[in-house]
């Protein structure tokens, strides 16, 4: 209101005080910011990168074992394992799982899984495989239904090949990353994880499964969003790897690689631009844990930025990329190659 001496809401009242000098800020800003560091001496740029990652695993002996046992973390001792050994976590509620085909059937019962339920299909052709599925689930107590195909065909999902065979299990448990670490470390072995990026295809992980378990790798990482799970895709696709290599679960995939960099882990991340060929990986007999991206959109720019290093594959120029399977399979191939030959 006129005359009322109050300011209207949102107005800012002008001081009359004249500023009074810049307080040296202009003349600062054109003496510059000295020499230019080098580029180890830089954090972000990927020599630094290397340079810090050099520092770690110099600290840790050489082994990337903890100094001390991690803050928060009880005894392994008395913890329920799962059918990889290892102390596992639910990713979603209490829905039972339907692994299908016979390869990941046999595989799942001889790693002794808490199956609950083998389905069989009516006038199956009886096969070595059949028949040791079902002198499992016999000797284990494991109620055999024997269905009509159509009925396989609804457990199984759209897509879903079943080949007569298909086996009732609990939800995943999936293991804890530096718990699993942990495990790796105390039996004397080199750390060798993958860690997925965006990957949203069960078909991609069960391929990189079933090529962690080939390589000698230990386990395979997988983000709690934006992530698929160990569903019944990717244990047929696995070939039955699923019930060998655990698979772990990170609340937050930055925070945990950052975690693993901390205990001596060397992280590399793949991506077609990387400053890094794969060929000669002079890493490879380091604690590792690879970073695979996914196909469309490659890996996330906080990820990227956590890495040690970016590798690339050299590939065809008439070839685009490779399949996030296929990325992680040559590399681990390549790694293991190298660890041997070392």
């Amino acid at each position: 209101m006129k005359g009322s001496g109050k300011p209207r809401a949102g107005a800012v009242r002008k001081s009359k005080n004249k500023q009074v000098g810049s307080g040296g800020q202009g003349r600062q800003a054109l003496e510059g910011k000295g020499p230019t560091p080098k580029a180890e001496d830089r954090a972000w740029h990927p020599a630094g990168k290397r340079k810090a990652a050099q520092e770690r695993y110099a600290a840790t002996g050489g082994k990337g074992k903890p100094a001390g046992k991690v803050a928060g973390q009880g005894s392994r001792a008395g913890a329920p394992r799962g059918a990889s050994g290892a102390s596992r976590r639910s990713k979603s509620g209490d829905e039972s799982e339907i692994v299908t085909g016979r390869n990941s059937v046999v595989e799942a019962l001889r790693t002794r899984i808490p199956a609950t339920t083998l389905y069989v299909a009516s006038r199956i052709e009886m096969d070595d495989r059949v028949k040791e599925a079902m002198k499992i689930a016999t000797n284990r107590g494991i109620p055999i239904l024997e269905v009509m195909r159509p009925e396989l065909d609804r457990l199984a999902g759209e897509g879903g090949v079943h080949q007569g065979l298909a086996l009732k299990v609990p939800p995943y448990e999936y293991a804890h990353p530096i718990e699993l670490l942990d495990e790796v470390l105390s039996g004397d072995e080199t750390p060798l994880f993958v860690a997925l990026d965006g990957i949203t295809d069960a078909r991609n992980l069960g391929a990189i499964i079933r090529s962690t378990a080939a390589f000698g790798g230990q386990g395979v990482i997988v983000p709690q969003r934006r992530s698929v799970g160990v569903n019944a895709g990717a244990w047929k696709t696995s070939a039955g790897a699923a019930a060998r290599v655990p698979v772990a679960m990170a609340p937050n995939l930055t925070q945990t690689l950052k975690a693993l960099k901390e205990r001596g882990v060397f992280v590399l991340g793949l991506d077609g631009d990387g400053d890094v060929s794969l060929p000669g990986l002079s890493w490879a007999d380091r604690p590792i844990v690879v970073v695979v991206g996914s196909e469309g959109k490659g890996l996330s720019r906080l990820v990227a930025e956590t890495c040690d290093a970016i590798v690339s594959i050299p590939i065809n120029a008439a070839t685009e990329s490779l399949n996030a399977g296929i990325a992680a399979s040559v590399t681990l191939y390549e790694i293991s190659k190298l660890r041997a030959e070392k």
